[in-house]
């Protein structure tokens, strides 16, 4: 008994595994059909596509999607008929506005002039090492049109509308506690290359959700954190309310419209740093050869005074070095870990604020 309903539901389940296989194969190409019985299917049981299947809606789906067009870089895109982009801005466009100075001539170039903007993008000419707000060599010719002191004052009149009141205590308090970590994620990084051009942008696009950003500043440009702190302000008209070490929150203002914003071209790839005099000379000022020779290998004998890490924070060092020339005539700081350039750039800033 129990061996023949055992039977029975496997026979049951058969039937239904080839029913289910006729089902799925109940729909033969119509050319099988014609070919062996001379059957010709009617117009509505025909499928619109005959590649597809009967049934199957992908067809339909891939019909609809269009085919992404190929990457084309900037340099080949053909700007007939467009204008470049202008800019309001009263400042020279550097890559970096902390780790580079005006008054700091090159003496050479590692590349030809070309505008890392993109061709024809900006009406700027490019110098090899930044885009004047005001090209020197038309201004000579015609001694018409604004000066660099003219645009400064209309940019810091602007910057104080925009500005308008002074923040309260509690207004500055509420606004320095929302930005905090626990708060929020939004954050704008300032890394080895400091404050560079497209981080302006980056600040704006944080201002459209937020009447303050918090920017956390780490590497190279902490040595002087004063110059950090000038350059955010000047550059992007917004406002310090809070600095706890390396950690910055920048206000943008009461009158702030984020449909108004200046416009800020971006670079498209970063340019090549200029050439600068050797930091290192072969004769030390005041010293000969051999008095030069003889204090370098004194110095390699000092113990270091510190070991910088990589991508640190950097605040403390002037104040330490200038702590210690007040009882040794050399110091000795270790570097190791640190990129050539970035050594290179630290010694630069210790030279200059010490």
């Amino acid at each position: 008994m129990v061996f023949e309903l055992f039977f029975r539901q496997n026979r049951t389940l058969a039937s239904v595994l080839v029913s289910r296989r006729l089902l799925s194969s109940s729909s033969p190409s119509l050319s099988i059909l014609r070919d062996r019985y001379g059957f010709v299917a009617p117009p509505s049981l025909l499928p619109e596509n005959p590649k597809a299947i009967p049934g199957d809606r992908g067809g339909d789906q891939a019909k609809k999607k269009k085919k992404k067009p190929p990457y084309r870089p900037p340099s080949s895109l053909d700007r007939a008929g467009q204008k470049p982009l202008h800019s309001d801005l009263p400042f020279d466009f550097r890559f970096s506005y902390t780790e580079s100075k005006p008054n700091v001539k090159p003496i050479g170039l590692r590349e030809p002039k070309y505008s890392p903007f993109g061709p024809g993008r900006l009406n700027r000419p490019w110098t090899g090492v930044c885009a004047p707000a005001v090209d020197p060599t038309v201004r000579s010719v015609d001694g018409e049109g604004p000066s660099n002191v003219e645009l400064e004052e209309k940019w810091e009149k602007t910057r104080e509308t925009i500005l308008g009141e002074p923040l309260t205590p509690a207004e500055r308090a509420f606004l320095v506690e929302k930005c905090q970590k626990n708060r929020t994620k939004r954050q704008v990084n300032l890394g080895r290359d400091g404050l560079t051009h497209n981080m302006l942008n980056d600040i704006h696009n944080n201002w459209k959700h937020a009447e303050a950003v918090r920017i956390k500043c780490l590497g190279v440009p902490t040595v002087d954190m004063q110059n950090v702190c000038t350059q955010l302000e000047e550059k992007t008209g917004g406002l310090i309310i809070h600095r706890h070490g390396g950690q910055i929150i920048l206000y943008r203002g009461r009158h702030y419209n984020p449909k108004k914003k200046p416009v800020i071209p971006l670079m498209l790839w970063k340019p090549h740093e200029p050439v600068y005099p050797r930091l290192i000379k072969t004769v030390i000022d005041g010293l000969t050869v051999e008095e030069t020779k003889e204090m370098r290998k004194r110095g390699l004998a000092v113990p270091a005074l510190t070991k910088l890490a990589k991508n640190g924070y950097y605040a403390s060092l002037v104040p330490m070095v200038r702590d210690a020339f007040l009882t040794d005539e050399l110091v000795r700081i270790d570097c190791k870990g640190l990129n050539k350039s970035d050594y290179k750039k630290i010694g630069v800033k210790l030279r200059v604020r010490i």
